[in-house]
């Protein structure tokens, strides 16, 4: 697996001052996509014990709320082991801090992956730049969602976050 950031202060994706992975990797090569660079699955950097302790470290802090996976996409085929370990180890160490997950797959299309459980939101959907509307919370595009995956889990339906 591969990242090209860890950003330690962010507030733009996701509820409360964050920790977020960038990682490299995604097929969905959508439209005027604001990361592009993070297409190739091995840009950026491999996502080594020396990136995963400054993850940690950060996440450590009293003041974060948690962290988001991003890119690229997280659930890009050869990403999934890795963030599906990498997530179960922040649940484990860290449980009173959120877990955001974005990808630009479907939650139809993902629903059964071991990895669901322990993600608290998940945005969904490629970004549409005809859809793209820039007031909307959390996402880029009108069909993307923000969806609470343990409602959503727990319902067996799609289970939308409110703010």
């Amino acid at each position: 697996m591969h990242y090209h950031n860890i950003t330690k202060d962010d507030m733009l994706n996701g509820d409360g001052l964050r920790v977020v992975l960038w990682l490299a990797g995604c097929n969905h090569a959508c439209k005027n996509c604001q990361n592009p660079i993070t297409w190739d699955p091995n840009g950026g950097l491999p996502f080594d014990a020396s990136a995963k302790a400054e993850l940690f470290d950060a996440l450590a802090k009293p003041y974060i709320s948690g962290i988001t996976l991003s890119g690229g996409d997280p659930l890009y085929p050869t990403n999934r082991a890795e963030v599906e370990a990498l997530l179960q180890e922040i649940h484990d160490r860290y449980s009173q801090k959120t877990i955001w997950l974005y990808t630009g797959y479907l939650w139809e299309e993902i629903q059964t992956l071991p990895c669901l459980p322990f993600i608290d939101i998940l945005v969904d959907g490629p970004f549409i730049e005809e859809q793209k509307d820039e007031s909307l919370h959390w996402k880029g595009s009108a069909n993307q969602r923000v969806i609470d995956v343990k409602q959503t889990l727990a319902n067996g339906i799609v289970t939308l976050h409110t703010t």
